[in-house]
């Protein structure tokens, strides 16, 4: 018996191994022939493993299949085809259902949804009988591409012949329909699922709950969440982020807090995400402080930030003019082995502009090249504006032509700013702003 760690080598010797095997008299049988053409298979090989098979003097369905997976791996399908219906059929060697679905798979992994459905149907006009398997790889592959008309109708197909999706497929359905916003299909395909005796799991209930919060159907989200339990389904993480994030895009704090604590009560961890939000949430009401605290709490439970959680601090600092705060608090979460991003040094730029420290902000631009970070358009702006509100134009000219030899590109937000400086401080801006526009190439309506 040859071990699977043994075709690759075996099988890129084919010819030489396979006669010397002979030679000494070793007999080979159908499962040392479907190891080598598996082998060579593997190895891309798909002519030599052909004229292996073709040496073969009573192969099976199950070399077929084989050779047949390896000319659809290798996108070579009319290949495959030919040797499904003018080799293997008029040898005499019955396709199975797995032949098949080896076909659909592979013309659906490379994209193919309507060769795959027209092999499905010329399958289907030769006598052949598709089972569940090919049905729900025909399922998945329309709902991954979002044809979920189709989807719907190859579920009523196999409805119609006394044939039931299984629960991963009816999820695969599910998330397919609340990806496209398509929440009543989705939940009609729920409830139908819990009517032929298909229990729903944990995906089915996530699926759902995250189109309804998408939808803005809270009170039907919270009824689902309820639900679970009564289906003996537990919520995990997912289930509770979904929901939380869900109260705090729409302000509901205290509702968010509320289910974070039943979320504590029932054993299930916050993570990275949970944190993130509330202590957002948090810093958008100015309540920093109770941030802070919340970041702590998440050090000590061993959950570990990411530069995402320390730019939402961050800024949250720099927003309250705690600006020397957000410093000392960067400084620690370097020394933790966080690397600040374009993001935390915008947040800092900006609060020491609005503190009218405009020297210590340009000193902090200046490093940033030195540091690996590229300034983009916020922080251009955010610097050009403040030295404008200064009175320092002259210096907010110099630091565009700096920022256009570096490749910046200047935006709408960055005309306006100068515009509206020049319209309100200089007599005639209007015409100057217009000549200055001019000057950089910028058509004027």
């Amino acid at each position: 018996m040859f071990r699977p760690s043994m075709m690759s080598s075996m099988a890129s010797a084919e010819p030489d191994v396979l006669d010397r095997m002979l030679l000494r008299g070793f007999s080979t049988d159908a499962l040392t022939y479907g190891y080598l053409i598996h082998g060579l298979c593997r190895m891309g090989q798909v002519d030599e493993a052909r004229a292996l098979l073709n040496k073969i003097a009573n192969p099976n369905t199950v070399l077929y299949n084989t050779l047949i997976s390896g000319y659809v791996a290798s996108g070579r399908f009319e290949e495959a085809k030919d040797l499904l219906y003018n080799n293997m059929v008029i040898a005499g060697y019955e396709p199975d259902a797995y032949t098949f679905n080896i076909m659909i798979d592979g013309l659906l992994k490379k994209g193919h949804l309507v060769s795959a459905l027209e092999f499905f149907y010329d399958m289907v006009a030769k006598g052949f009988e598709p089972n569940v398997i090919t049905y729900t790889i025909l399922i998945n592959g329309f709902c991954k591409q979002g044809r979920l008309e189709e989807a719907a109708e190859i579920v009523n197909s196999m409805s119609a012949k006394g044939l039931s999706l299984n629960t991963v497929r009816y999820n695969c359905l599910i998330c397919a329909l609340c990806k496209d916003g398509k929440i009543e299909e989705a939940l009609q395909i729920f409830g139908e699922m819990s009517s032929k005796g298909c229990k729903p799991d944990l995906y089915a209930f996530n699926s759902l709950i995250n189109g309804l919060c998408k939808n803005d159907k809270m009170e039907e989200a919270l009824s689902l969440y309820h639900d679970m339990f009564l289906e003996g389904v537990i919520a995990n993480t997912v289930t509770y982020n979904t929901l939380v994030h869900a109260f705090l895009m729409r302000d509901s704090v205290q509702q968010a807090f509320k289910l974070v604590d039943e979320m504590l009560f029932r054993g299930c961890p916050l993570d990275n995400i949970t944190y993130n939000g509330l202590i957002k949430a948090l810093c958008k009401t100015g309540a920093v402080e109770k941030g802070l605290g919340l970041f702590e709490e998440m050090l000590g439970k061993g959950v570990f930030p990411t530069i995402i959680s320390c730019n939402i601090l961050i800024s949250g600092l720099c927003r309250i003019g705690k600006v020397n705060d957000a410093l000392i608090f960067l400084r620690d979460m370097i020394h933790r082995g966080l690397t600040p991003d374009i993001v935390t040094c915008n947040s800092l730029i900006n609060g020491l502009c609005k503190m009218g420290h405009v020297q210590e902000a340009s000193n902090l631009f200046n490093r940033l090249q030195s540091e690996g970070i590229h300034p983009d358009a916020i922080s251009y702006n955010t610097l050009i504006s403040r030295h404008c509100h200064e009175g320092m134009f002259d210096d907010a000219c110099l630091l565009l032509y700096k920022g256009i030899d570096n490749g910046f590109i200047p935006n709408e937000v960055t005309w306006l700013i100068l515009i509206n400086y020049l319209v309100k401080k200089i007599p005639q801006g209007a015409r100057i702003s217009k000549d200055f526009m001019v000057e950089f190439g910028v058509s004027f309506p």
